[in-house]
Parts: structure tokens; C-alpha cells; sequence
């Protein structure tokens, strides 16, 4: 202290305040900077932590996925902009009229990005409604797959062939959600006329007894619905059953593996296209040589 103070004793009287002032306010401004960067640090630690006991919650969890990324970028947003206000008011700057600026550029910006502010507000009503969550799988129009993200402005998509579709919120309508609530599975075989109905439909209803302990995805079923088609070479059965979400595909797949090889086993015969020819042979003539 005593070298600070002899040191501030050469220097003239009109400076010494203005070095006294720049210099507090240059330590203030470091401390500010310190300070956010702890906040942000801790902040988001306890964020990630609160967000990783409430995505324990089967209720609760995927909403979690969803929303986590928004406050995170809502907390971080936050802390900057009170250490920019904060390091303005240390710089001594007016930030009347820059607010002022603010709001007369912000409304013709508005003006311009109608768009924007219309994916914003229908992000927030998918997320607030739950419309879907990430890791469900949807059908968006023509786009089908598994939600990968969803934030205010876009929502990502990804299908089956690993392409990512990125949808902004306004071009979102008819929502097809295949992971909420239970889900059919709907198999269609043939058979030959040949066959008894009566019998494959017997032998079907026997299968389809033992399937439904053989596979626990399966909630309700599996059912025969009896013939549902009567076409040109064949005869249509179907059966139906009830899975759990997103395993609808998975029972489908099964369900036609079983349902063939109890087909080879009773020896019943699938139709295959035919096809008959029919020669007509004319009388030969009377006067034909010999």
C-alpha cells in the first residue's frame, strides 16, 4: 500500500481521481466477468442435475428432453445479458436510448420475420401441448420418423434411411404420433381355394392363443377377424393385435414367420399365380389330300 501510495503521490491531483476511478471500475468490470462465469459454470451444473433426476420420472422424462436444451439457452442468454447491462453501467453508458434503439429495431425486425415469430409461438404450443417428445416416432405429412429435437423455432426428424429432416414449426399440421398408446398390428394372409376356411381359421384361432403368452409386447390378441376378402385366385384372413408402442412392426414381422410355418406344418397351401391356356383344334377338310 505504502508503494501505491507514493507512487499516486507523483502523479498529478487531476489524475489521480480519474486512475482512481478507471481503476476501480476496471476491477469491478473483471469481477463481473468472474462472477458470470461462475454463474454460468454452477448454473448450469444444478440445471443438468435437477433435469437428470426429473427425466428419471416416466411421466415426465421425454418432456424433459425436450424442454432442457430451451432453459439451458435461456439461462445462458440470461446471465449475459445482465453482465452486458452490468459492465454498461460500470462503462457509464446511457442505456436509455440503447434500450430505446433496441425496441425500434426489434419492432422492424418483427415486421420482417412474421415467419420466425410464427415457428416460435407454434413451438411452444407443440411443447406445452405435447404434441410429441423426443425418441417418438411420427408421421409429419409425407415425413415419417423418429423425433431427434424439438425447439421453438424447428423440429428434427430423422427416418428410417438416416436422412434428417429439419421442419420448421409453422409447416407442422397433421401430427401422426405411433408412440403413444397402444398400436396395431394388422397381418393379411392368403390362402388357396382349395382349403377348408373352416379349418385354417380353427387352426389360426389355436395359434393365435399360444402367441399371446409367447410375446409379452403383445397387450391384446392376437385375434382372427375371418375372411376379409374374397379375390380372383385367393382367400384373404386377417389377424389383428394390440402392442406396445413402437412395437407394432416387431409383432407384424412375427406374426407372418408363425402363421407360414404353421402353414407348412398343417400342409396348407398358399395361393401362386396360375395361369390356363385353353387350344381349340379344327376339323380338318373333307378334301384334303391324301
Amino acid at each position: 500500500m505504502d508503494i501505491i501510495s507514493a507512487y499516486l503521490q507523483q502523479i498529478p491531483e487531476q489524475w489521480q481521481e480519474i486512475v482512481l476511478q478507471w481503476g476501480g471500475a476496471f476491477f469491478r468490470l473483471i469481477l463481473i466477468i468472474i462472477l458470470a462465469k461462475l454463474a454460468l459454470k454452477f448454473g448450469l451444473q444444478f440445471l443438468r442435475s435437477v433435469l437428470k433426476k426429473i427425466e428419471q420420472n416416466p411421466f415426465l422424462g421425454k418432456r424433459v428432453l425436450v424442454v432442457s436444451g430451451l432453459l439451458k439457452s435461456f439461462y445462458r442468454y440470461l446471465v449475459v445479458f445482465i453482465a452486458l447491462l452490468m459492465i454498461m453501467k460500470e462503462l457509464q453508458l446511457d442505456l436509455t436510448p440503447i434500450l430505446a434503439g433496441a425496441g425500434i429495431a426489434g419492432l422492424a425486425i418483427g415486421f420482417g420475420a412474421q415467419s420466425l415469430i410464427k415457428d416460435i409461438i407454434t413451438g411452444f404450443f407443440i411443447i406445452i401441448e405435447d404434441q410429441f417428445s423426443v425418441g417418438d416416432y411420427i408421421t409429419i405429412d409425407s415425413l415419417s420418423g423418429i423425433v431427434e429435437q424439438v425447439d421453438l423455432r424447428s423440429s428434427r426428424i430423422r427416418d428410417t434411411n438416416g436422412q434428417l429432416h429439419i421442419i420448421p414449426n409453422s409447416m407442422i399440421g397433421i401430427v401422426t404420433n405411433f408412440s403413444r398408446g397402444p398400436q396395431r398390428s394388422l397381418v393379411s394372409i392368403s390362402i388357396d381355394y382349395e382349403e377348408n376356411v373352416e379349418n385354417v381359421l380353427e387352426i389360426l384361432t389355436d395359434l393365435c392363443a399360444s402367441l399371446s403368452a409367447k410375446y409379452p409386447e403383445i397387450s391384446e390378441g392376437p385375434t382372427v377377424l375371418g375372411v376379409t376378402n374374397v379375390g380372383e385366385a385367393a382367400v384373404t384372413i386377417q389377424v389383428v393385435a394390440k402392442t406396445e408402442p413402437m412395437k407394432q412392426w416387431h409383432i407384424e414381422r412375427e406374426l407372418r414367420k408363425e402363421i407360414n410355418k404353421c402353414f407348412q406344418d398343417n400342409g396348407i397351401k398358399i395361393p401362386y399365380p396360375r395361369r390356363m391356356l385353353y387350344i381349340q383344334h379344327e376339323d380338318k377338310d373333307s378334301g384334303e389330300r391324301a
